[in-house]
């Protein structure tokens, strides 16, 4: 999560700073870009999951109870990643923006 997360803040740095994107649509044209892998290594986690998820026999509810956490976070981190980071990137970026104005600087 932590990696997707810094990926989509360095693609919206580039967009920003090196194609003179505005901040919100870097923030989106990064999300979209990242869409696909961060989907993609989800499902492959989740479906190597699947085999805890439907154990039985000798110690299947220890795998049920890690699998049930397993899956709930990697739905909760690809959501993040995908929604939250990007409009996180937009605020702090617009904040960043604003006091740099404020202070009599442009971009550099």
């Amino acid at each position: 999560s932590a990696k997707n997360a810094i990926l989509i803040v360095e693609f919206a740095m580039e967009e920003k700073y090196k194609h003179g994107l505005n901040t919100k649509d870097a923030a989106i044209k990064a999300a979209k870009l990242r869409f696909r892998p961060i989907i993609m290594t989800s499902l492959a986690f989740g479906i190597g999951i699947l085999p805890l998820v439907f154990s039985e026999g000798s110690g299947s509810a220890a795998r049920h109870a890690l699998s049930t956490g397993l899956v709930g976070g990697i739905i909760v981190a690809s959501s993040v990643s995908i929604l939250f980071v990007p409009l996180f990137f937009y605020m702090l970026e617009s904040f960043n923006d604003f006091l740099k104005r404020k202070k009599g600087k442009t971009n550099e």
